[in-house]
């Protein structure tokens, strides 16, 4: 077996493809999109594994390193070996000159992070290149009424409307909100600077499939102190950002979440509400990161009770 390296060229989708086949894990599925010619704007490098015979090279492993606009403190890394020609050193020699055009990044950013799924070969490559787990993920499936409905104020419509709102995806409020929680639960991983315009372009916009977001809100308050009636909407609490899918009969895609100002208490309760309200006639589908304290304190209960479940693996992000 001789193999030599390369950089990656135009048609080794399609040559590679051939020899893996299907995916074998989610990330690995989201990943090969990420193999694509080396770039300068965004950085990437993309290097190609070749088994020579006769003369003529046949791709049996890419891996690609690059930069990220999110989370800027890491390089995203992704290496895929044909199953055959696994165990035999190639994919390490991709990691090592991975790492060698990473040390040269127009960032200065040198380590790496990567996805995995506990145990699959990925994820014993990845932890025998040094590279271990800083967090760990799953898709949770709420099934429909996993939680008394709440009761606000006097239970009439007006006292819940006060607290529940339809909201724009464009809100700056929200979008205030969003960025900040995004930013508190992967203090792991810093986004870095979040902007209002960029979390509307990431979480909000059309382009990301975002297409409602239900608020709930501390109760009314007054602004010029106790005995004036209150009239001003109570601060945003919670939120629930709907994201268009494909098959009406799947769970909605909804990212939950909640104001990071809010005590422990207070930040379980709200995600539990909102999560009764949203969840009431229809199934939900919930990224959830071991980070996400509040909303995961909510959801051990419901999966221990056979009213959630988790879908697939969970997902390990390794870093060296």
């Amino acid at each position: 077996m001789a193999i030599e390296y390369r950089e990656w060229k135009e048609g080794d989708d399609l040559a590679l493809l051939e020899i893996w086949g299907d995916p074998e894990t989610l990330p690995a599925e989201q990943f090969r999109a990420a193999l694509a010619p080396s770039s300068n704007q965004p950085w990437r490098r993309c290097i190609v594994a070749e088994d020579v015979v006769d003369g003529v090279g046949i791709p049996v492993a890419a891996g690609v390193v690059h930069e990220a606009s999110l989370h800027p403190e890491r390089l995203w890394a992704y290496i895929e070996v044909a199953k055959d020609h696994r165990h035999s050193g190639i994919g390490a020699m991709i990691l090592a000159m991975l790492r060698r055009e990473a040390a040269n990044s127009p960032s200065g950013v040198s380590k790496l992070r990567s996805k995995v799924e506990p145990g699959t070969p990925g994820a014993a490559f990845a932890q025998a290149a040094g590279l271990a787990p800083i967090q760990r993920s799953r898709l949770v499936v709420v099934d429909p009424e996993p939680l008394k409905l709440p009761r606000f104020g006097d239970g009439s419509e007006e006292a819940a409307s006060e607290r529940v709102e339809d909201l724009a995806t464009g809100s700056v409020e929200l979008s205030d909100v969003v960025g900040r929680y995004y930013s508190a639960v992967h203090h792991w991983d810093s986004p870095g600077e979040l902007s209002i315009a960029t979390v509307q372009r990431l979480f909000l916009h059309d382009l990301t499939g975002a297409h409602g977001a239900i608020v709930l809100r501390a109760p009314k308050a007054s602004a010029f102190g106790a005995g004036v009636p209150a009239s001003k909407k109570g601060k945003l609490q919670a939120f629930a950002i709907s994201y268009a899918q494909g098959n009406s009969e799947e769970p909605s895609d909804v990212f939950l979440g909640h104001d990071p100002e809010l005590s422990a208490e207070d930040a379980e309760s709200a995600v539990r509400d909102l999560l009764a309200l949203i969840a009431y006639q229809h199934p939900v589908l919930l990224e959830v990161d071991e980070s996400m304290t509040a909303l995961g304190a909510v959801l051990e209960p419901l999966l221990e009770s056979g009213k959630a479940h988790v879908r697939g693996a969970d997902t390990l992000i390794v870093s060296d």
